[in-house]
């Protein structure tokens, strides 16, 4: 069929035709956001899954639905070997700049920018790596003592205020948190929990792997009542039906009942591979409906063209040794697998393979699925180190 009107959309953070499956979290997070606008209580929110599950589909949907309605957000991804300042400065200034725009509400916006230009440079020599500039004079003595505890609370609890201000709520939308040094994370959620206590209307909706749990229990002790810990998985047969047939019958499109099967076996329902075997699909067909045997073809196609990309440029910034380590690992299946299974099949022993196994999961290949365990963060990797194996 038509390339041109193929409804499919793979990629990284891309918005999917239909979100099937996630009406329930949006909501909740709706429900949450006008609450701590009211100065009523309410938790900050955290999406934990493996890759490919969906989870910046989900924040930016959450973050322009707050966007049109009004509420001050600051969007930004954690990348690896980067500092929580000189990722937050960057956008809490961009939303400040937003909310000082009403006379109203000026004078708090513009204390808050204060806040931020003394917390740059109170850490731009400890982390250099903080790139910020702003046309206002820092306050002496506001979020700018050289603690990141002490700088972060004032900053955050200032940026609270000029959204009181202005009558709505600061958003921090973070992705890939788990990214975040582990005592600059301590400074974050400390910070939040400040301007809780303060009723300020500040709150932070993020997204990471599943390590983030593990993360959070370290770094502060109370993380569990700071925010809701949400998982986003697999859609089931029924929203993953929904997330293939909705987009194609817009288009006046359907799929043999068993062509959709079989897009659901390859795909283990993980919203990023059902939008890649839905556009294949729908090339490979020669018109509708779609059948069994252009998804047998569509897998084919699929299958090699994340194998050449998604898979691979992951693999190949990894070291021998983690190559070796993940190969062992698809060697006994989708996982997750006893760590002590994972080194015998390496031929050493646990503490000896210890640092790679911390390495992969500082890089965000493998979690910790349980004490002990070792599972991979991306689906289907297992099959691509298998089908890899000659290479290694």
């Amino acid at each position: 069929m038509d390339p041109r009107t193929n409804p499919y959309a793979p990629g990284a953070g891309t918005p999917p035709p239909e979100l099937a499956g996630r009406a329930t979290l949006i909501e909740r997070v709706s429900i949450a956001l006008d609450r701590i606008r009211n100065r009523l209580p309410a938790r900050s929110f955290i999406f934990y899954g493996l890759r490919g599950v969906g989870k910046t589909v989900l924040l930016n949907r959450i973050r322009l639905d707050a966007e049109a309605r009004g509420f001050a957000v600051a969007r930004m991804e954690a990348p690896e070997e980067r500092s929580l300042p000189a990722l937050l400065l960057p956008a809490l200034r961009s939303m400040l700049i937003r909310l000082s725009r009403g006379a109203a509400v000026r004078d708090k916006a513009q204390r808050a920018l204060k806040a931020a230009a003394g917390f740059a440079t109170a850490f731009k020599v400890k982390y250099g790596d903080i790139e910020f500039g702003v046309d206002i004079d820092a306050e002496r003595g506001l979020a700018d003592s050289g603690d990141l505890d002490s700088d972060l609370s004032e900053l955050l609890s200032a940026v609270g205020e000029a959204a009181s201000e202005s009558r709505t709520a600061a958003i921090l939308f973070i992705d890939e948190l788990q990214y975040v040094p582990e005592e600059q994370l301590t400074a974050l959620f400390a910070a939040l929990h400040r301007a809780g206590q303060d009723s300020l209307p500040i709150t932070m909706v993020a997204a990471g792997l599943p390590q983030l749990l593990g993360l959070a229990g370290r770094a502060k002790s109370y993380a569990e009542r700071l925010f809701e810990f949400i998982p986003v998985d697999r859609l089931d047969e029924e929203n993953a039906t929904e997330a293939l047939a909705f987009p194609a019958g817009k288009n006046g499109v359907d799929f043999e009942p068993a062509a959709i099967k079989e897009i659901h076996r390859q795909t283990q329902g993980y919203p990023y591979f059902l939008q890649e075997w839905g556009k294949h699909s729908w090339d490979r067909a020669s018109g509708p409906p779609i059948r069994l045997e252009d998804v047998r073809d569509a897998s084919v196609i699929a299958l090699s063209e994340l194998d050449a990309g998604f898979f691979r440029v992951r693999f190949d910034r990894l070291a021998p040794s983690e190559k070796a380590y993940l190969a062992a690992m698809a060697a006994l299946g989708p996982g997750p697998h006893r760590s002590g299974d994972i080194a015998a099949r390496l031929g050493k022993g646990v503490t000896a393979v210890a640092p790679v196994r911390a390495s992969l999961i500082k890089k965000g290949m493998v979690f910790s699925a349980a004490h002990g365990e070792t599972a991979f963060t991306v689906p289907l990797f297992d099959g691509f180190m298998n089908r890899m194996a000659g290479w290694l």
